[in-house]
């Protein structure tokens, strides 16, 4: 793509200026509509000094003024960071110091967050400033930026690891729109369908989800919190086609007690990702609805990696990702030697495609992420030998809470700044609702006036609410190797024993 990824909105605007594009509560905004305020966010950003090639920090809920603005920002040449509106201080200012935006878009009590992180003139607070209505009164249209579009950043949303903070991802417009094709044909995504998009807009699903639509024409129906009797009702009063489930929204759809009272006929298939599939948890989803599962693997890395054949549903499988979607090549090397194994041996799972990410910051991230220009996921499977991937366990040891990425070393920090705690270690668990759940074991010092609850309110005060602990243990020693390393599966096995 020669042109910037917002041209996708543009052409459908021009190819179906009436079409529906967005719902929210009892509004809609045609894709014409939609084009046009995007114009005028562009337009009100440039006012505020954006620029080509600089960065805007999105903190924000679903509502309509995200998509507007998140169009607009794209329309200026500037790029978009993804920032959770659930972080607190700390995590807020850690993201603002790698990507250093000269604007902060946000809603909600976002700005207490903000007060020792940005000053007051770079922010723009969308339930205040009355953003909707100021762009629906603007009509003029912004001079078209002038960039090298496919090398120009687009968006960054954040990634962790194992061994340190939080990392920015950043995606040019080239590998975002090629993500978006990726994703457009995995869905089969056409003008005809209706989705909802109830995940948080800061997590590259979402993202991927706005910007497919407004690729194939489809409409979206935006939920600013997650409630599955709002969904389920709009399934049936818009007649969606294809709905998106992580793992709780599946488990609350097999537990509602009056699930079968919902007309789901219009759906397609229910796209699970961000996890593994629960089998049994689809399974009962589709006994009592009829509805069938679409399983599909990405990362905020490579965005679409698998997908099963959405045009061959009598292939579908709930035990494997899928298969390679159209230019992503994968292999599988061994854990030890990192030489390419065969298929049916387990191993690392490793990428390439235009769709990868342009890489991280900070820089020196980018050291351990790639192996001879592959990307490492750090995810653990096999392959069969005609294509399906299986995903096992990781290499790194990150933990997915719903969908998002949770650090080990990040809580452990906190955990480290307690004066009574010795040593931790944090790791997770299966959980049927969550995916994983956060636990964490701690030595104390012998004299020690601190207990668990405390710890574990410490870590709540400071981190999203994703990433508090579901059990923290007190333990006389955590198992390392004489590296320094934790054995966090011994303690895994240790505790769960």
């Amino acid at each position: 793509m020669t042109t910037g990824v917002h041209r996708l909105l543009e052409e459908t605007a021009a190819r179906s200026p009436d079409a529906t594009a967005l719902r929210f509560d009892d509004r809609e905004w045609s894709f014409g509509e939609l084009d046009g305020l995007a114009d005028a966010a562009a337009g009100l950003l440039g006012e505020r000094g954006v620029d080509v090639g600089d960065r805007v920090a999105m903190m924000a809920s679903n509502r309509p003024e995200f998509v507007m603005v998140l169009f607009g920002v794209l329309k200026r040449g500037a790029a978009v960071v993804m920032v959770s509106p659930a972080w607190k201080q700390s995590e807020v200012a850690h993201a603002f110091s790698l990507t250093q935006p000269v604007l902060v878009v946000c809603d909600g009590e976002t700005p207490e967050v903000l007060n020792d992180t940005i000053g007051a003139d770079r922010i723009i607070h969308l339930d205040h400033d009355r953003v909707l209505a100021d762009l629906a009164g603007r009509t003029a249209r912004p001079p078209d930026a002038v960039a090298d579009w496919p090398e120009t950043e687009a968006v960054l949303v954040f990634s962790s690891g194992t061994t340190g903070m939080p990392k920015a991802v950043r995606h040019l417009h080239g590998s975002l729109a090629v993500s978006t094709e990726h994703w457009v044909a995995a869905l089969g995504l056409g003008p005809d369908d209706r989705m909802q998009v109830a995940t948080p807009p800061f997590h590259i699903l979402g993202l991927l989800n706005l910007l497919a639509a407004a690729s194939a024409g489809a409409a979206v129906r935006l939920f600013p919190r997650f409630d599955l009797d709002s969904l389920l009702h709009h399934i049936e009063a818009d007649l969606v086609t294809i709905e998106m489930a992580v793992a709780p929204i599946a488990l609350a759809m097999a537990d509602h007690p009056d699930l079968e009272r919902y007309d789901l006929s219009s759906l397609r298939y229910i796209m699970w990702g961000a996890t593994p599939v629960t089998e049994s948890v689809a399974r009962r989803v589709t006994e009592r609805t009829g509805v069938e599962f679409l399983p599909a693997y990405g990362a905020s890395e490579v965005p679409v990696i698998t997908c099963n054949p959405v045009d061959r549903p009598e292939m579908w499988r709930l035990d494997s990702a899928g298969l390679p979607i159209d230019d992503v090549e994968l292999r599988v090397v061994d854990l030890e030697s990192g030489a390419e194994v065969e298929a049916g041996t387990t191993g690392e799972i490793q990428l390439r495609s235009p769709s990868m990410m342009a890489g991280y910051i900070p820089d020196e991230a980018n050291v351990e992420a790639f192996a001879d220009g592959w990307y490492r996921t750090g995810d653990v499977g096999w392959v069969e030998p005609d294509g399906w991937l299986h995903l096992t366990d990781r290499v790194k040891e990150m933990i997915k809470v719903k969908g998002f990425q949770v650090a080990p070393a990040e809580i452990e920090a906190v955990l480290h700044g307690h004066a009574d705690v010795v040593d931790c270690a944090v790791f997770g668990v299966p959980d049927e609702r969550a995916g994983e759940a956060v636990v964490a074991a701690v030595t104390l010092r012998d004299d020690a006036g601190v207990g668990a609850d405390e710890l574990a309110a410490l870590v709540a005060d400071q981190l999203a609410s994703y990433k508090r602990l579901s059990a923290l243990h007190v333990v006389d020693e955590i198992p390392r190797l004489p590296s320094g390393k934790v054995l966090r599966r011994v303690l895994r096995d240790q505790l769960s024993g």
